[in-house]
């Protein structure tokens, strides 16, 4: 019988969003247009949801250490490209528009997370931003004469493109087997491994698709599973935060060193 998501052991799954302005958004009053507002895409909502999990969004104003004292899992959306100077670079002309305060909020939520052994789920953006939170850097931009290209943005959003390989001893490996078809919409991608991470998924030309962290619940994807609705990376998501509360109820959850 499936999780209702409503159930009071359903775990809290925070989620991150992005930020934008009234006049960037259609049917605005004008009065709101140069008001910032807090933005959550409804997928990674829904895929949570559809998943057992309770949704929880997560306003950058909070503070990341208080935040995560309360969740039981994490779930960092994808979006813009994370500011190359976090990883000793510059911008570029294909670099989109930064948002510094949500990198700044996002990796706050990592290193309490991580420290916490709360368990996280990064897609796209979310995965290139675990990287970096851990001392990982980036490619700045892949380009789509060269090898695969990764950029699909022709196709709709569940067109499976790109064939990976999973690496055996992964969770990755647990959820899908040795391979897995998935979308692709990305111009960026991880490049030298943060500390502990270890790539888990490569496509067809080399470049690294998903990443973990040894030894932890941690796990970063570069397509994006909420397209594709109730995609089983969601549900390896809230299975461990439902392991970690009923461990370590969130009065009791330890702090590792």
């Amino acid at each position: 019988m499936p999780v209702s998501p409503y159930a009071t052991t359903s775990p809290l799954i925070g989620i991150t969003g992005q930020e934008r302005f009234g006049h960037e958004v259609d049917r605005m009053p004008p009065f709101v247009g140069r008001e910032p507002i807090e933005m959550f895409l409804s997928p990674y909502i829904n895929s949570v949801v559809a998943s057992g999990g309770t949704p929880v969004l997560l306003s950058r104003r909070s503070n990341p250490e208080s935040v995560i004292e309360k969740l039981d899992g994490l779930l960092l959306a994808g979006g813009e490209d994370v500011d190359p100077r976090r990883y000793g670079s510059t911008p570029t002309l294909n670099s989109t528009p930064f948002d510094v305060g949500r990198d700044g909020f996002e990796i706050g939520l990592v290193g309490a997370a991580i420290a916490r052994g709360v368990p996280i789920l990064g897609v796209c953006r979310g995965a290139q931003l675990l990287n970096v939170a851990r001392g990982g850097t980036l490619i700045a931009h892949l380009s789509p004469s060269e090898g695969e290209s990764h950029s699909y943005a022709g196709y709709p959003g569940t067109h499976r493109s790109q064939q990976l390989q999973i690496a055996s001893d992964t969770q990755l490996f647990d959820i899908f087997g040795p391979e897995v078809a998935v979308n692709s919409y990305h111009h960026q991608a991880v490049d030298s491994l943060g500390d502990g991470l270890r790539v888990a998924a490569v496509a067809r030309d080399g470049i690294t698709e998903a990443i973990e962290l040894v030894g932890h619940d941690v796990l970063g994807v570069q397509w994006h599973p909420e397209m594709f609705g109730g995609d089983p990376v969601f549900s390896w998501l809230v299975r461990k935060a439902s392991q970690f509360a009923t461990a370590f109820p969130r009065a009791e959850a330890p702090i590792h060193a």
